[in-house]
């Protein structure tokens, strides 16, 4: 694997499985824009980059705030003239953040607005440096757990569990994926997603009091092949179980729930 000459992004890398995908990418020689919301770790992540004589630049950004991922935009448009490979990796779990139904900055239901809402408003704001960079590749990593939108309640004001908003979430995001893969194809960009491995060793995990069944490097493993493997190259509109392609919940491939979604997606985020 040689990243030489790649700028990849990996939103929430500055823990687990992220990190491992950026320490891999970098020791490829790509360079390797970290993103994350806790200063110290990202300066740890970033010294054994460095140290191990690769390349990598840190961007903090909270994603329960929309004007935080815009400005997150601005400053990737701002300071590089390429951006290869856009990894959406940054989320919450089922538990994470505290307990109860809890919601974004901006008001909307924080699952949703972290790990759905951001990485939408992030991939639309800079699919123009994508394109730009010529065969460039979108990775959303999404999860197997995965629960139909209700578009009545899409912010979970009843019958809230914190399992349901993450599930919704992530479907959303695979919604998301086969989409913009729609809408880019022949452009050379190409968008896929994925759930990595089941239950890793991450903070996620832990904090749903859950015993990891699988490794991160198992997880990075499947990330990295939807990244810069050659199965999936030139192939667009993919959900894989791990390296494998799947299928994802039935409402995915549903066109009409995905406009749904698009449309309200671009009104929440100011796009439309």
């Amino acid at each position: 694997m040689t990243m030489s000459n790649k700028t990849i992004l990996v939103t929430g890398s500055t823990d687990g499985v992220g990190r491992r995908v950026a320490e891999r990418l970098a020791a490829a020689g790509g360079k390797v824009l970290v993103h994350g919301r806790d200063q110290a770790r990202a300066e740890s992540l970033l010294a054994d980059i460095h140290d191990a004589g690769g390349k990598a630049a840190f961007y903090l950004t909270d994603f329960s705030s929309l004007d935080e991922v815009r400005a997150l935009a601005d400053a990737i448009e701002r300071d590089h003239g390429r951006l290869d490979i856009l990894i959406n990796n940054a989320g919450i779990g089922t538990s994470g953040g505290g307990a109860g139904r809890q919601v974004s900055r901006d008001g909307h239901e924080l699952r949703f607005a972290v790990n759905y809402l951001a990485g939408f408003l992030l991939t639309r704001r800079l699919l123009p440096l994508l394109k730009a960079s010529g065969a460039a590749r979108i990775v959303n990593v999404s999860s197997a757990g995965q629960q139909p939108i209700d578009f009545s309640d899409v912010m979970l004001t009843r019958g809230y569990s914190g399992v349901r908003a993450y599930c919704q979430s992530k479907l959303a995001q695979i919604m998301f994926t086969f989409d913009l893969a729609e809408e880019v194809a022949g452009s050379g960009v190409t968008a896929n997603c994925l759930h990595p491995a089941t239950y890793m060793n991450t903070t996620m995990v832990r904090q749903a009091d859950v015993t990891p069944i699988s490794t991160v490097d198992q997880g990075a493993d499947a990330i990295l092949n939807l990244t810069v493997g050659t199965d999936p190259e030139g192939r667009t509109g993919l959900y894989y179980d791990g390296q494998c392609p799947s299928r994802a919940n039935a409402q995915a491939y549903d066109a009409n729930a995905r406009q749904r979604l698009r449309l309200l997606s671009q009104d929440l985020t100011g796009l439309s």
